[in-house]
């Protein structure tokens, strides 16, 4: 058993032990900053999707200490942080709650019955998610993120009894291409046992030449770490035996950027997932991944695109 020092303010992979585990607050402050389109993070942001091993290898602990997410109880909910420049708790009757949510309301504070600021909101949800799924350590999903649950911008309703803190289950009906959506990603993570490592990376090649993890930016291995203007980012994880691999880009710029896609021996890469699509497309069930001819894909703005290698 480790001491444990229980007057540290932050003992974020300080466990008592090895088998503890902790929420990795820091994974969702960079996420949520990177969606949101701040600039000058990918390098953190590869950390993080990486499991965090400047946070917990020291201490011999792995990617599984770290509970990695982008919304809990305790804050904005997924929609609210796509809906609300500011916190909303008037209804409590004290001043309770975070300042800064990272988040931003893309235009308009709250409910928007505008298509193209709901159509940007429900991207940046799929966005979210599909970052959540695809990195490493234990994701964890606030209940209701999943079908755009909103506690009307309230980042504290502890005391709230009533819709403000209630669940409102005919959202599940409401946005079911999400709730299916949420469904694949965490599919495609149990379909992949190269996301679910039990050790951090160690940059060492698999069978096809590849890197257990390599990181890129719109050129390969640039992935511009030290840009303090790049808000893009991709990344390729090898499977280490015959299965999948995953190749993953984000850009969240907002620009149609194209990206080079690494070579794979024998093998042509397959989009299984873009969330520029609209749902129901944005996904593809398995096996039934489209075919990329080229050696680029075009990303659109503010879009995470999943593709995985198949023998062509």
């Amino acid at each position: 058993m480790r001491q444990w020092f229980t007057n540290q303010g932050d003992v974020l992979g300080l466990f008592p032990d090895i088998y503890a585990s902790t929420w990795n607050y820091r994974f969702k402050n960079t996420v949520r900053r990177f969606v949101r389109g701040d600039s000058g993070l990918v390098s953190d942001v590869a950390t993080r999707i990486a499991g965090s091993s400047d946070l917990f290898a020291a201490g011999g602990f792995r990617p599984l200490n770290g509970i990695s997410y982008v919304a809990c109880h305790d804050g904005f909910t997924l929609n609210d942080a796509v809906s609300y420049n500011q916190k909303h708790n008037e209804a409590n009757g004290e001043e309770s709650g975070d300042q800064d949510n990272l988040s931003s309301n893309y235009g308009v504070e709250g409910p928007s019955n505008d298509p193209a600021i709901e159509e940007l909101r429900n991207r940046q949800i799929r966005n979210f998610l599909s970052i959540l799924f695809l990195s490493q350590g234990v994701p964890m999903l606030l209940a209701g993120d999943e079908c755009r649950r909103t506690q009307q911008g309230n980042n504290n309703p502890y005391l709230q009894d009533n819709a403000v803190s209630w669940f409102d289950w005919t959202l599940v009906h409401t946005n079911a291409d999400l709730v299916n959506f949420t469904q694949w990603l965490i599919d495609f993570r149990k379909r992949h046992p190269a996301l679910r490592r039990q050790e951090f990376f160690q940059g060492v090649p698999s069978q096809r030449g590849l890197l257990d993890i390599a990181w890129h930016g719109c050129q390969l291995i640039s992935p511009g770490f030290s840009d303090p203007n790049s808000r893009v980012l991709a990344f390729t994880i090898s499977d280490p035996g015959n299965g999948e691999d995953v190749h993953t880009i984000l850009n969240m710029k907002d620009a149609l950027l194209s990206f080079d896609l690494p070579n794979v021996t024998d093998r042509k890469w397959y989009r299984a997932a873009d969330t520029f699509l609209p749902l129901p497309d944005t996904f593809t069930a398995a096996g039934k991944e489209v075919v990329i001819s080229t050696a680029t894909y075009w990303a659109n703005p503010k879009s995470v695109v999943i593709l995985v290698s198949k023998a062509g």
